[in-house]
């Protein structure tokens, strides 16, 4: 059969597949169309422990030897289009190495469902990944080195539509340090090209409860906006 032949052969063969086939012997033939090998859920889900391999035992800044039990990354979709920046894991966070997993972490699961969603829809992370002690704020350096070190590379990897950052030190991180919380919530701000909404932490809300409606104003916003992304 000369290449022609071949080709023609071929040819009829693909007509008659369903729509969405993929040549098997294609280049692509394990992405959606669309899609590339640094796009895909995958390599970006590998990026991220690529990234976070070497922090495993980060000594970066003092939070490394100020008591933290380990070091808290991210966690969540990485393909996901929303993601949440809090402030630094607690004390039920550093113990299960995951982020806001304790009172906090569950309103903020409560807020998430409200808006037709789950934890595994979004992802959700911390300027800083090590408890500060007592559970004070981040100082100034130890947000700066962990935010260069991890958070702009996780939002650099998994690229986001919207960014939703909770409390005032998540807001200063991304925004800068002259934002107040109280002046930037319920608008939307700009990370780079990244739609970002600065809303009150779950532990604010937990101490002010009148405050909730607050947010769900913003998370309203948030929805609207997705929703106008095509997310």
């Amino acid at each position: 059969m000369n290449k022609k032949d071949h080709l023609l052969n071929f040819l009829t063969f693909a007509t008659q597949q369903p729509q969405g086939f993929v040549y098997r012997g294609s280049p692509a033939s394990a992405l959606a169309p669309g899609t590339n090998k640094q796009t895909s859920p995958d390599h970006k889900k590998k990026q991220l422990e690529s990234l976070f391999m070497p922090c495993v035992h980060c000594t970066a800044c003092p939070l490394a030897t100020q008591g933290r039990n380990q070091v808290v990354f991210g966690h969540g979709n990485s393909n996901t289009q929303l993601m949440f920046v809090g402030e630094g894991p607690g004390r039920d966070e550093d113990e299960q190495g995951l982020p806001f997993v304790g009172r906090a972490g569950q309103l903020l699961t409560k807020i998430i469902e409200a808006m037709k969603l789950t934890r595994e829809d979004v992802y959700i992370s911390n300027v800083v990944k090590c408890r500060p002690p007592g559970n004070r704020t981040p100082l100034p350096h130890e947000s700066d080195t962990c935010k260069k070190l991890l958070l702009f590379k996780e939002i650099e990897i998994i690229q986001p539509k919207i960014i939703c950052t909770l409390g005032a030190t998540a807001v200063q991180a991304l925004l800068g340090d002259e934002v107040k919380i109280t002046h930037a919530r319920g608008t939307f701000h700009l990370y780079n090209t990244i739609p970002v909404m600065p809303t009150y932490h779950p532990a604010y809300l937990l101490r002010n409860p009148d405050a909730k409606r607050f947010v769900w104003e913003d998370m309203k916003k948030v929805m609207e906006r997705l929703k106008e992304l095509g997310a």
